[in-house]
C-alpha cells in the first residue's frame, strides 16, 4: 500500500496565528513535524499542504515538498484531499493526515495508524489512548470514543461515554476502560474522495466533531490503540511549553 503523509498547515490559526512558522529551539514548528514524519517507515512520500505563500516557501527552502491549497477549506480533511489531487490521486492508495501542530509526534505512531488502516474494512482509521485520569473524562477538549468488540468506532463525544450508572464519583477510569481520541487520521484514497463530498450532519454540528459526519452517513472508522503521548500546540502557553521541552 502506497501511503502519502500530508501535513495541513494553515497560517490563520484562531488562537495562535502563524504557529506553523513559530520558532521552537531554532526550528519552525512545521519543520519539526516534517522531520519527525519523515522517520515513519510506512509512508511512501510526505507533503505539506498550506494556504500561505510564506509557509510554502519555508517548507520548500527546507528541501521538503509542499503544495498550495485553497484558504477556504473548512477542515484539514478537505485540505488533504486537494493536496492528494494535486500530487496525483492515482499515485497513492491512502493518505495520513498528520497534524501540523504536533512538533514532537512520534514516527512510530504514524506507523501504528498505517497498520490500523490496513485492517480497516471501512477505509478510515484513527488512534486512541487509554484514559488514566478522571480529569480527561470531564474535559470537553478531550474527545472520548466508544467502540464495538472489533474496535470499530460507535461514537465520538466530548462527554464521558459510556455513562457509568453505578460507577461512583471517584476513579471512574478504573471502573471502565475509557478511550480518548488521538487526532490522527488515515483514509484510503477512494474513501477520502467520498467523505469530502458529504454535507455537514446534525451530530457533527451538535458536538463540533467532523468524524461524526462520517459515522452518521454510515462510514466505518477503525480505532487503533497507541501508547505514545501527543502534544498539540494550540495556545501561546503551549508554545512556551514546547520551547521548554527542547531546552
Amino acid at each position: 500500500m502506497r501511503i502519502l503523509g500530508i501535513i495541513p498547515a494553515r497560517f490563520a490559526s484562531t488562537r495562535l496565528p502563524g504557529k506553523a512558522l513559530a520558532d521552537i529551539g531554532g526550528k519552525s514548528m512545521v519543520q519539526l513535524v516534517i522531520e519527525q514524519a519523515l522517520q515513519a517507515e510506512a509512508l511512501a512520500d510526505l507533503v505539506t499542504a498550506t494556504d500561505d505563500q510564506r509557509i510554502f516557501d519555508h517548507v520548500v527552502s527546507l528541501g521538503a515538498k509542499a503544495v498550495m491549497t485553497d484558504h477556504q477549506h473548512p477542515s484539514g480533511t478537505d485540505r488533504c484531499y486537494e493536496a492528494l489531487e494535486r500530487v496525483g490521486l492515482e499515485n497513492f492508495d491512502a493518505v495520513v493526515n498528520i497534524q501540523g501542530d504536533e512538533p514532537f509526534i512520534v514516527p512510530q505512531q504514524i506507523d501504528e495508524l498505517c497498520n490500523t488502516l490496513r485492517s480497516a474494512l471501512g477505509g478510515i482509521a484513527t488512534l486512541a489512548q487509554r484514559i488514566t485520569e478522571d480529569h480527561d473524562l470531564d474535559d470537553p477538549g478531550e474527545v472520548k470514543i466508544a467502540t464495538d468488540a472489533d474496535m470499530t468506532a460507535l461514537y465520538f463525544s466530548r462527554a464521558a461515554i459510556p455513562f457509568l450508572r453505578e460507577g461512583g464519583a471517584a476513579e471512574r477510569h478504573k471502573a471502565f476502560p475509557y478511550l480518548k481520541h488521538v487526532g490522527l487520521y488515515a483514509y484510503r484514497s477512494g474513501i477520502l474522495q467520498q467523505i469530502v463530498q458529504l454535507p455537514p450532519s446534525s451530530l457533527e454540528q451538535a458536538e463540533g466533531l467532523e468524524q461524526l459526519r462520517w459515522l452518521q452517513y454510515g462510514f466505518k472508522v477503525r480505532v487503533g490503540i497507541t501508547e505514545h503521548l501527543s502534544f498539540c500546540v494550540d495556545t501561546p502557553a503551549d508554545l512556551e511549553e514546547a520551547r521548554r521541552r527542547v531546552g
